[in-house]
């Protein structure tokens, strides 16, 4: 069971980026899904979480300039990112609570991406 991690880069303040993460292997059902990031010198902070309805919850400072969506088809999470600042520079990880196949038996787990960097500056 993997989560890998697509759609960092360079970008000037204003510009958006979408992220995207998709979840492969062998993989029951898939939880909440969500999104963090850690800037150099500061600890990883959550920016925003969806369950397996649909309901969101953002941190504040994101709130109104990202929005994160799940397509359950394609076991994979989005973060739009519009509006983007320089202090949203971080890597960003996305992480995923499953309920994965071991030998017959299903079991839940917690699964994190390899991060991808985002850089917001002019």
């Amino acid at each position: 069971v993997q989560l890998v991690e697509s759609g960092g880069g360079l970008v000037q303040p204003g510009e958006s980026l979408r992220l995207s993460c998709a979840a492969s292997g062998s993989i029951f059902s898939i939880n909440a899904m969500g999104w963090y990031r850690q800037a150099p010198g500061k600890e990883r902070e959550l920016v925003a979480t969806i369950s397996s309805g649909g309901s969101t919850n953002y941190l504040d400072s994101v709130k109104g300039r990202f929005t994160i969506s799940r397509d359950n088809a394609k076991n994979t999470v989005y973060l739009q990112m519009n509006s983007l600042k320089p202090e949203d520079t971080a890597v960003y990880y996305c992480t995923a609570d499953l309920r994965i196949i071991v030998l017959g038996t299903i079991v839940p787990d917690n699964y994190w991406g390899q991060g991808t960097q985002v850089t917001v500056s002019s």
